[in-house]
């Protein structure tokens, strides 16, 4: 069998996650706590990160991006890089966008500070990387708001790559709570279709031992 080694809210294997959903490619999840540091799972990837995905043959990929593209590569049926060079390019560039300008002004303040810091003994949670966090969000909310409203989805006429990128991450913050989904229309809009989708269920089931999500998170109509 397949297999996914993850963490809950890691908004990376979380994009996974939806991509082989979305796809309809059958896996196992497997929870894997990287600051144990197990020497099987070092062996697969050196850098003790998640996602990996774990093939029944033993071919083992590490790193989000790469395994999508082998996914969009390997499964080309329900094409999540887009079908043009164009679209191609722009769903590569929102993900970009997502994966680490919107991680490092946004989830990496807000979800590493008050959740993995902890798990990873890091030390305490730093106020001012919070209230960045906080303050990084609006624009970015706004900025989804305007794709989702422009668009028929963030990156063009089809469901893409870059929208299970931006859901991922905001799906993370989501479950803590830290979202204001008044600050944009369009972006609750277009998160509710998102999570609308069977692919989104098994995110919306997830329960992380002593986080209790708000109410709203798995109702598809907020």
């Amino acid at each position: 069998m397949r297999i996914l080694y993850h963490l809950p809210l890691s908004p990376f294997a979380r994009k996974v996650r939806l991509a082989l959903a979305e796809k309809r490619i059958p896996f196992e999840l497997r929870v894997e706590k990287v600051w144990e540091r197990r020497d099987e799972f070092l062996a697969m990837n050196p850098a003790c990160t998640v996602p990996v995905l774990q093939e029944a043959n033993g071919l083992s990929i590490v790193d989000s991006n790469a395994i999508c593209e082998y996914l969009d590569e390997a499964y080309p049926d329900m094409p999540l890089l887009g079908r043009t060079l164009a679209e191609r390019a722009e769903v590569r560039r929102l993900v970009a966008w997502f994966d680490h300008k919107f991680y490092a002004e946004v989830t990496r303040n807000l979800l590493f500070e008050k959740q993995m810091k902890r798990l990873l003994g890091r030390g305490n949670p730093d106020a001012a990387s919070i209230r960045a966090g906080y303050a990084n969000l609006k624009p970015h909310l706004e900025y989804i708001g305007w794709l989702a409203e422009t668009r028929a989805w963030l990156a063009g006429p089809a469901l893409s790559l870059a929208d299970l990128a931006a859901a991922a991450q905001l799906s993370t913050l989501d479950y803590i709570g830290d979202l204001d989904w008044s600050i944009s229309g369009g972006a609750k809009d277009w998160y509710a279709r998102i999570k609308s989708r069977p692919a989104f269920r098994n995110l919306l089931a997830d329960r992380v031992s002593g986080v209790t999500p708000p109410a709203h998170y798995a109702d598809l109509d907020f």
